[in-house]
């Protein structure tokens, strides 16, 4: 099996999603796939939109997913990827940069900061949650989820910093 033909991750467990959280997953898979295959843009979205969202695949059901959202999500992050990447780069310790990052893990938090960045119609704590929901099912409870909520909600407390105001401030300075 060449790198070409490798097929996107798939999860190992799931919570009911409803059709924006499938589109979410579906996105973050799309991306692994254009990240690892090299395909197209416009193919890759062809074939989950034909052959996944909401399909059987090899004994997997897809959840049927908003697709105009998941179109929105991965064309977003390909379009976006060079302020997108530089902002999640800041959120990540020193050693650990993105390029270093698990694709999968990577495809997460792309998708997670072109929601923050381009979606301001869903709440900030809304898409860290799901992505950390994404994390889990593709990771567990280890330390990627951890990862994923603290790289989007430091994204998010820059980039939505009025949607983090009633909080208190804690004593970090």
């Amino acid at each position: 099996m060449t790198t070409a033909d490798k097929a996107p991750p798939t999860p190992r467990m799931f919570r009911p999603a409803n059709q924006r959280g499938a589109a979410r997953l579906a996105a973050v898979q799309a991306l692994y796939q254009l990240d690892v295959g090299g395909a197209a843009l416009t193919e890759v979205v062809a074939e989950f939109e034909n052959y996944r969202l909401g399909k059987e695949v090899d004994g997997d059901q897809y959840r049927d997913a908003d697709a105009a959202f998941f179109r929105d999500v991965i064309a977003g992050v390909v379009r976006e990827q060079r302020n997108l990447d530089p902002a999640i780069h800041v959120s990540l310790t020193s050693d650990w940069p993105l390029k270093r990052i698990d694709v999968t893990l990577r495809a997460i938090l792309r998708c997670g900061a072109y929601e923050l960045m381009g979606r301001k119609d869903v709440p900030a704590r809304v898409v860290i949650t799901e992505y950390v929901d994404i994390a889990r099912a593709f990771f567990g409870v280890g330390d990627e989820p951890r990862m994923v909520n603290g790289v989007l909600d430091t994204v998010a407390r820059r980039l939505r910093a009025d949607e983090f105001s009633d909080e208190p401030q804690d004593d970090k300075g």
